[in-house]
């Protein structure tokens, strides 16, 4: 099929490159030039594991194409996939701007000069999560203008950070909300056979009307946070009654109603998704008169929760300022296996160490060039992770990156001023810390604040 993907940013590289490797003649189209000279190279402007791989070799065999011409991309594809970014605004709404862009784009493609159908008309896929309602807003827009035959249908996607080639080529479920037309059933075949490769064990397509396709998936996203969200404010009352969060996770984990999945506890969900769709899902709930309680409560936890290991430091050393102090962190990126930053829990932690006057030094396996873009020179840099522990008077574990679950806690305790470890990710083990001499504080495990 020929399959046009509007956005080559993190969705719509890995829909794209993944179509293609599947046998697909795709093209994605973005308006950043020099995103689109590195990635006719095969270079990938973000990390993802196995994605470069799969650009470069579906870009040399001619399946996968990239230009900055939209109304031609738009031309060229039978089935248009909208993946543009939707960035939080003011009021916590999903910012719409670039999809009504792109709609018009789209509309005016339609109008005039030859078009590539599927069947006899244009599928046009959102891919980008949109708050409900937006799939009948690009209609209407690409309306004002067509004049063939269009299909505007829901496709939200479900990729981890980390392991999204894998999401998307061994999905557990693909979503399709399409509308209630002669158009829609169309449309409904061709994206049945479109993604019929990874769907052969068994039928993972779930066909729906076009709203509840929208709103499954802010419903997902915002059911994952709530399970952090409560696991981060469990672990803080297993402080003070003196649990362990650890073992509590691993007793009700054990129930397959709950199961062991997003139950860990930490300093705060973070990325490009859950932040922004909790907040998009809260507006529209206020907007139309039915606000979530409950997921007010799990917004509020996670903005509570990335102070906790700040606020464990200042309370260790029993004073609000931390001048002349200096802190090693280990893990900037929001979560393992991605260099993504944004709403990462080391960057409240880090701004907080630096306006109570201390000195920072930081390393992560992936992320050290966007650290640089948030914080400039205010902290050192370093390369290797045990090259932060020098000169710094603890510590802090903030991103579960598998080179930091068995480190050499000898050389820790013999490089650091003094044998402090803040973890934010419940990595290591309190008792045999404790045996080696280290303080250590954990999430929900640890000494307690103070009440």
């Amino acid at each position: 099929m020929r399959v046009t993907v509007i956005g080559s940013g993190y969705v719509g590289l890995v829909v794209g490159a993944c179509l293609a490797d599947s046998g697909n003649d795709v093209i994605c189209a973005d308006i950043d030039a020099l995103k689109v000279e590195k990635l006719w190279k095969g270079i990938v402007p973000f990390f993802e594991p196995g994605l470069d791989d799969i650009v470069l070799r579906n870009v040399e065999q001619g399946r996968l194409r990239f230009t900055t011409d939209v109304e031609k991309a738009v031309r060229d594809g039978g089935i248009v996939f909208i993946a543009v970014g939707t960035p939080q605004g003011d009021d916590g709404s999903a910012e719409l701007r670039f999809v009504d862009q792109v709609a018009t784009t789209i509309g005016k493609t339609l109008a005039g000069g030859e078009n590539v159908l599927v069947d006899g008309l244009k599928v046009v896929l959102t891919k980008s999560t949109v708050p409900v309602g937006t799939s009948d807003r690009i209609r209407a827009l690409i309306a004002e203008h067509a004049q063939l035959p269009c299909a505007v249908c829901s496709n939200p996607e479900f990729l981890k950070e980390g392991d999204a080639v894998n999401d998307f080529l061994k999905p557990d479920r693909i979503v399709i909300g399409t509308p209630d037309s002669p158009e829609g059933l169309i449309a409904a075949k061709v994206l049945q056979d479109l993604y019929a490769p990874f769907n052969r064990t068994h039928d993972r397509v779930h066909f729906m009307d076009v709203r509840s396709s929208e709103l499954t998936k802010y419903a997902a996203n915002a059911l994952l946070a709530t399970k952090i969200s409560f696991m981060n404010d469990l672990a803080n009352l297993a402080e003070r009654v003196g649990a362990d969060i650890e073992k509590v996770r691993v007793g009700i984990g054990s129930d397959p109603r709950i199961g062991y999945q997003f139950l860990f506890p930490g300093t705060g969900y973070g990325g490009s998704c859950f932040p922004k769709d909790v907040k998009a899902l809260l507006h529209t709930s206020e907007m139309n008169g039915n606000p979530l309680r409950i997921l007010a409560a799990v917004d509020a936890v996670n903005r509570d929760q990335k102070t906790i290991l700040l606020r464990k430091v200042k309370a260790h050393y029993g004073t609000e300022s931390l001048a002349g102090r200096t802190f090693a962190v280990w893990g900037l990126a929001f979560k393992p296996r991605t260099d993504d930053m944004r709403e990462a829990p080391s960057i409240d932690l880090i701004e907080g160490l630096l306006a109570a006057g201390a000195r920072v030094s930081a390393h992560d396996p992936q992320s050290m060039e966007n650290a640089r873009e948030f914080f400039g020179d205010r902290i050192t840099y370093c390369d290797l992770n045990y090259a932060c522990l020098e000169g710094a008077d603890a510590l802090i574990v903030v991103t579960e990156w598998s080179a930091f679950r068995r480190p050499d806690f000898d050389l820790i305790a013999a490089t650091l001023k003094s044998p402090v470890i803040f973890d934010g990710r419940n990595l290591y083990e309190p008792e045999r810390l404790a045996q080696r001499g280290f303080t250590y504080y954990a999430i929900g495990r640890g000494t307690p604040l103070p009440v």
